[in-house]
């Protein structure tokens, strides 16, 4: 099954508000425990992973100026 950011921030709020019931698209997924909801966020998390933008903070550069002698 292929995964959507729309799935991830669906269990990402399950988890903030202790939520064990998801509704995604067309179905409803009722998780048995929040660490049960925890897992199933982390394999979408993978899933989804190669197709998000990479997060990172800052990005730099070395500049070195001279005469080249």
């Amino acid at each position: 099954m292929a995964y959507t950011e729309t799935d991830l921030a669906a269990l990402e709020r399950a988890i903030a508000t202790g939520e064990r019931m998801v509704q995604f698209a067309d179905r409803r997924v009722e998780y048995r425990s929040i660490d049960e909801l925890i897992r199933a966020r982390d394999e979408v998390r993978r899933s989804i992973s190669p197709q998000r933008a990479p997060l990172s903070g800052r990005t730099w550069a070395a500049v070195q100026g001279g005469k080249g002698l």
